[in-house]
């Protein structure tokens, strides 16, 4: 399968620059694989769609201030978005503009310049970096860190996103990017799915810089994405592993529930060795889902929509149908929809 077959035309004015006023007033797209057609309505009304026994898997992530802006002592600005945490106050980071950096360079980060220092070149794209020596790395980011909005939000994060750009059950930091889907949920939505009999169980997945980078080989399975970290409780596990079995629908919030969750079932979640904790399963998936996958767990997924030729796009691609997920877009493009990370969001059932 060749990457152009997950090609669309998006105007740059549908890209949700803002959020929605309220979390819940999101349109939401509610399509019926089975029927083979779609209805339109708003977050607020998803509860409805649920049904008695089914379980709700939602990602606990929290997005970290990962985004820094330094000077050179030549006076040049440099921005570093930390990618992943390799050990106390060493990061791999994503540093523009990299040209001229030399390994041992200290960059002085605004405001109160401490010294974060470039230790060498890691990968194609990334370089290693030490934080301040001493600094409560919680602390210094949450004082000098930025919310890291996706490339595609053309505006600098602003207050209102350190609140906006988290889910409202957001508990574990460790993520470069938001699980976007989670960003509709309300207290009260919430409220209403448990009280319609739906159990929600949560789990991690922190979202790493690979979810920013397009899928580069024209043939579509020759493709990799990068391994990200996921933990859950071993009874939660249980609960979903016996869920088809009770008759009961599995239903994930986002491609990185989805992703998870078809880890755990599949076997495929590598064992990192880290925590001690016996009562979770821990691990990183490299899972790339794509057409001709068979989902082993997942029955429906809530979801934004996606960029072109992404990696998210072919996974909701493999769940719905490819032709049936391009002609939905452009039905929602026709009808003014917003895409991506602030925009609407879809149910695929």
């Amino acid at each position: 399968m060749k990457l152009s077959d997950f090609d669309y035309e998006l105007p740059e004015e549908l890209i949700a620059q803002y959020p929605a006023p309220e979390r819940d007033e999101s349109k939401l797209i509610v399509m019926n694989r089975k029927h083979d057609e779609i209805r339109e309505t708003h977050f607020g009304n998803f509860p409805r769609y649920l049904r008695d026994g089914d379980l709700l898997v939602l990602n606990e992530t929290k997005v970290l201030p990962a985004r820094l802006y330094a000077r050179r002592s030549t006076g040049g600005r440099v921005e570093i978005f930390l990618t992943k945490r390799l050990e106390e106050g060493e990061w791999l980071a994503m540093l523009r503009p990299a040209r001229r950096l030399v390994t041992g360079e200290k960059l002085m980060v605004e405001p109160g310049a401490q010294e974060v220092e470039v230790i060498g070149r890691a990968l194609e794209d990334e370089w290693r970096v030490r934080l301040p020596d001493g600094a409560d790395e919680d602390e210094f980011l949450d004082e000098h860190g930025h919310i890291p909005l996706p490339p595609y939000i053309k505006r600098g994060d602003e207050p209102e996103d350190r609140e906006r750009y988290q889910t409202i059950f957001a508990r574990h930091s460790g993520s470069v990017a938001a699980p976007t889907a989670g960003l509709h949920f309300t207290e009260e939505v919430l409220r209403k799915i448990k009280n319609h009999g739906v159990t929600v169980l949560p789990l991690t997945l922190h979202v790493g810089a690979g979810t920013f980078r397009p899928l580069k080989k024209e043939i579509v399975e020759e493709n990799d994405i990068s391994a990200e970290y996921v933990r859950i409780r071993k009874e939660f596990v249980d609960e979903i592993l016996g869920a088809r079995d009770q008759g009961r629908r599995v239903i994930a919030v986002g491609t990185t529930t989805t992703r998870a969750l078809e880890s755990i079932a599949s076997g495929s979640l590598v064992s990192s060795g880290e925590g001690s904790d016996p009562n979770e399963l821990a691990g990183w998936t490299d899972l790339f889902i794509h057409p001709g996958y068979r989902f082993e767990v997942v029955d429906a997924i809530l979801t934004n929509m996606h960029l072109p030729r992404s990696s998210l796009l072919v996974l909701v691609s493999a769940f719905a149908g490819r032709e049936r997920i391009l002609r939905t877009y452009r039905w929602a493009v026709k009808r003014r929809y917003r895409f991506y990370s602030y925009g609407d969001v879809m149910f695929l059932q």
